[in-house]
């Protein structure tokens, strides 16, 4: 298959996925069974383009012609190699749990839940191989909307106005400053196209280059840069397979992933470095970082406090790609896929806690261990992966991050490093401690007709299973990480 036959299919699949998955609704085993052999028949689509784009390949496919020197266009290079690896295999294992949750729960609109989930990663496959900055804004903006009827799924009062946040500010921050950077870039680079280097390189001063810096950075608000971080936790209300698809597969990463992109191929890392237009957002992304973890610390709902943990953690993106080292890109294209296994992980688990146990404060998992093992083992790795110890995922890309800035003897960046570092485990160790160290609370007898969910032990089946083949990626990814890693030096040195 070529390569532009490859990349068509990328998008084709999950669109028919979204069609037979929509006739199959009255059937729930064929639904879900096609759902998962769409997965399964777009990951292997992805990986088939692999070989190819490691070895310096740049497959193409042209959409739509639209304006002159501006069109619909796909391109396979290794940045989008990566986010496309992610979000087509992560949607194998998240249909696997959703099937789980969605029945162990009994969900209402399941059919329509699976329908748009196979339509974020139409919009993120689109998002991963955009040939520019019209390709990427325009599968960027689909996937704000396709992602909304999720947000707002259970239908309540609280559902809707935590959805109208997140629509509001994802569309907002992305018409106001993004749509205002592309337009300025096309009026003084002629072009849209991504290129190595960078295609504003050499055609605009410093001053400038921090302005359209500015409205990039704010501009893709799904990077949860403070202050256009509120829709994140505000998001937090839809069902947890949801919310693994916003801060793991598909959405944040989609804006982690526009940032890396705008930065080697818009700005170009070294026209950035020799203008020092980008000095001010390490400063910035090193806020969220040390803010974001401190409210994390201070939650006792188990998602609000993941929530923050995702804006902390995607902030490391920003500060990696805003150092402008080699070594620093490395690290940021490292830790999208490192954030990407565990913090799915995470809220696998807190899902199976909700289904198994109907708990969902910090305060309430003293011991709940003892009645989930699995699932508390798979959130032990999930923990250790943010926190950035081995043998998680999360010790190598942070390696990288913090290598790259005692390199630039960017003492700032060290610092956040470490404190955050620390704050994380302040976060996530006391919930481990917690669910294997404590005893859980006792059953008093005055407690009449409470039905004590903690005692069915684990949750169902292809939940458990997710979560446990998440987790051993995490490990994986940080024992045998090569092939990652090719596509990140790629990344950063233009092989």
């Amino acid at each position: 298959m070529s390569g532009s036959m490859a990349l068509a299919g990328i998008l084709m699949t999950p669109l028919m996925g979204m069609v037979l998955v929509s006739v199959a609704g009255r059937w729930p085993n064929l639904r879900e069974g096609v759902t998962l052999t769409t997965a399964v028949v777009l990951f292997a689509q992805v990986l088939s383009l692999y070989g190819a784009v490691a070895d310096g390949a740049r497959p193409e496919l042209l959409l739509l012609p639209m304006l002159p020197e501006v069109s619909l266009q796909l391109t396979a290079e290794p940045l989008g190699m990566l986010f496309g690896l992610i979000a087509s295999g992560l949607w194998i294992i998240s249909s696997i749990y959703s099937i789980g949750y969605m029945r162990g729960n009994d969900e209402g609109h399941q059919t329509r839940f699976f329908v748009c989930f196979a339509g974020a990663i139409f919009a993120a496959q689109g998002i991963a191989f955009a040939g520019n900055m019209l390709t990427l804004f325009l599968f960027y903006e689909a996937m704000t909307l396709i992602t909304y009827p999720l947000v707002t799924h259970h239908g309540t009062e609280h559902a809707k106005k935590s959805a109208r946040i997140y629509l509001g500010v994802l569309m907002g921050t992305s018409i106001v400053f993004l749509l205002t950077g592309m337009l300025a870039t096309w009026v003084l680079a002629g072009t849209l196209d991504f290129r190595q280097g960078g295609i504003l390189a050499g055609q605009v001063g410093a001053t400038g280059t921090a302005v359209l810096m500015a409205l990039y950075m704010f501009g893709i608000g799904k990077a949860a840069l403070m202050p256009f971080h509120r829709w994140l936790p505000a998001a937090m209300v839809a069902p947890t397979p949801v919310s693994a698809l916003l801060h793991a597969v598909a959405v944040v990463k989609a804006g982690v992933f526009s940032i890396v992109k705008v930065v080697v191929y818009v700005f170009g890392a070294d026209n950035l470095m020799s203008l020092g237009s980008a000095d001010w957002v390490p400063l910035i992304a090193g806020y969220t970082i040390v803010a974001a973890s401190i409210v994390a610390l201070r939650a006792d709902n188990l998602k609000r406090r993941l929530a923050y943990s995702t804006v902390s953690q995607l902030s490391y993106v920003t500060l990696a790609a805003t150092l402008l080292a080699p070594i620093s890109i490395v690290g940021a294209a490292m830790h999208i896929a490192a954030h990407a296994v565990g913090k799915i992980t995470l809220f696998f688990a807190a899902g199976s806690i909700y289904t198994a146990a109907h708990k969902t404060e910090v305060s309430q998992l003293d011991g709940i261990g003892r009645k989930m093992p699995w699932t508390m083992l798979a959130f032990a790795v999930g923990a250790l992966s943010m926190i950035g110890l081995p043998p998680a995922a999360g010790f190598i890309s942070k390696w990288y991050i913090l290598s790259a800035a005692m390199g630039a003897e960017h003492w700032i960046a060290v610092a956040v490093l470490v404190i955050s570092t620390l704050l994380n485990a302040g976060y996530f160790l006391p919930i481990v401690w917690r669910a294997f160290f404590r005893a859980p609370p006792a059953h008093h007898g005055d407690d009449h007709g409470h039905d004590h969910h903690d005692d069915h032990g684990e949750a169902p089946w292809p939940m458990v299973l997710a979560q446990g083949v998440t987790a051993t990626l995490t490990i994986i990814l940080f024992i045998y990480h090569e092939p990652v890693l090719k596509l990140a030096r790629a990344v950063a040195g233009g092989d």
